[in-house]
């Protein structure tokens, strides 16, 4: 069965997703150079195809990026991401109702450390 995610999980999701360095630089070189396939972003960003695969699918579970498998003219096939549109707000009141939505296997057991 399908769930639907909740604001509060939405919104963990994004935040995850832009707590790394490598996504940052992803998302700065698709929004710079607009729609382009996985090789020549990876050449661009410096990283293994491999690794820029983990991060984009990172990316596109948050729905911050795009994909689309297309075949060039001599068959090969390329994926192509682009930036998702998204508009993310932070605020004491955006994150207060993210979190009272979140869902119950989201929320964490971990004890504060303090």
């Amino acid at each position: 069965m399908l769930e639907l995610k909740t604001e509060g999980d939405r919104l963990v999701d994004v935040l995850t997703a832009l707590a790394n360095p490598h996504r940052l630089r992803i998302l700065e070189a698709l929004h710079a150079n607009g729609r382009t396939y996985v090789s020549q972003l990876a050449r661009e960003i410096g990283i293994s195809r491999p690794l820029l695969h983990l991060h984009l699918r990172k990316l596109e579970d948050a729905g911050l990026v795009t994909s689309q498998l297309e075949l060039s003219e001599d068959g090969k096939s390329l994926n192509f991401f682009q930036v998702a549109p998204f508009d993310v707000v932070l605020t004491p009141s955006t994150v207060a109702n993210a979190a009272r939505s979140l869902s119950p296997s989201s929320k964490t057991s971990e004890p504060l450390k303090g």
